[in-house]
């Protein structure tokens, strides 16, 4: 990683060896803002700080580590880092393989071989059992266990889903978001995933408009409501398998305006997606219909959130750059609708949501 801190930190270009992770940044920033991390917030205790601050580091090159464990899993895979040996799991990640008990573990001196090239586990037996012992202890104390390397395919899928958190659906089904904000993270957004649903912008438009009025996913899934070239779209991406989904119609006479689209799940495909219509809206009209297909799953595993009045990070359509934020106009909310699979009139619609704002 990089780190600036002109006024705080005297060296300039130089590298620093010592082994640290990202659980280490947040301490390393509290540290250098000189603050403490609180052990209770509104009344409830908080868990202890994963990591170490790197900031030792920053005028002592030559320092040892202040880093002594560091436990690794992904999806069934397992690592520990201790004292400059690492112990890894050879195990196949989502793979739905189980039998933990019989992985085989690889053992690597680090502080000699940061490639992790030459595997010292039949060297030392010891110090393998030694790392694995300290792999279930760090992974009891940070609520790893029980393991599980379920597939998220097949017959797994669904209750690899049903055991993700999701933010409960709030009274009515709708969410309100408004722009100029940060990306709301996909697992804290509204669901579109699986489900009939809508989404309602109010704006004002001129002749000029143009850019993104929501955004979710990356190129690799995900959707957009957009205006370019004097057309409203919207894309659904899937998988980012081309060509794009695009439904467009021209936009109307700049003024006060209501954009939505209404997408209406009718059957499973063979592979699981969901398919079903489309229907893009201008004010209380129906201009554009198309047939889609739709992702079951996240769009991402992390990151690329739902962005409002623009799109950040990775874009989810070709046709835009990245950002191309929402000008020439006002936009003031855009209404995400899970409640139910009938779309009502818009304008009515959005005037009861926002009237419960």
């Amino acid at each position: 990683m990089v780190i600036s801190w002109p006024k705080g930190i005297a060296a300039r270009g130089e590298v620093r060896s010592q082994y640290h992770h990202s659980t280490d940044i947040v301490p390393t920033i509290l540290e250098a803002c000189g603050v403490e991390f609180p052990d209770i917030v509104d009344g409830t205790v908080q868990n202890p700080l994963a990591g170490v601050s790197m900031a030792y580091s920053f005028d002592e090159p030559d320092a040892p580590t202040t880093k002594k464990v560091q436990y690794y899993e992904m999806f069934g895979q397992r690592g520990i880092w201790h004292d400059g040996w690492k112990a890894v799991t050879e195990h196949g990640p989502i793979s739905g393989m189980s039998n933990f008990e019989n992985d085989t573990w690889q053992l690597f001196h680090t502080d000699v071989d940061r490639a992790e090239a030459s595997d010292l586990a039949a060297e030392h037996p010891e110090k393998v059992q030694e790392l694995v012992a300290l792999w279930f202890e760090e992974a009891q104390a940070n609520n790893v266990l029980p393991l599980n390397d379920m597939q998220v395919a097949g017959k797994d899928l669904a209750a690899f889903i049903a055991m993700e958190f999701k933010v409960p659906v709030p009274p009515g089904g709708t969410y309100t978001y408004y722009p100029g904000t940060s990306e709301v993270p996909e697992r804290s957004a509204a669901n579109t995933h699986g489900v009939s649903w809508k989404v309602l912008a109010d704006l004002t438009t001129t002749a000029d408009t143009a850019g993104v009025i929501f955004a979710h996913g990356a190129r690799f899934g995900g959707h957009s409501l957009y205006v370019k070239d004097g057309s409203l779209r919207y894309v659904y991406n899937f998988l980012g398998i081309p060509p794009e989904q695009v439904i467009e119609a021209p936009m109307p006479a700049a003024g006060d305006h209501v954009f939505g689209v209404d997408f209406q799940k009718e059957e499973r495909g063979q592979h699981g997606e969901w398919l079903g219509t489309a229907t893009l809206f201008i004010d209380d009209d129906p201009v554009a219909s198309e047939r889609i297909r739709t992702m079951p799953g996240h769009f991402t595993l992390c990151g690329e959130g739902l962005c409002i009045g623009y799109d950040g990070g990775d874009v989810v359509s070709t046709a835009y750059k990245p950002g191309y934020t929402f000008t020439g106009g006002e936009l003031r909310k855009v209404v995400f609708d899970v409640a139910d699979d009938v779309y009502i009139d818009v304008e009515r619609h959005l005037a009861a949501a926002l009237s419960r704002d």
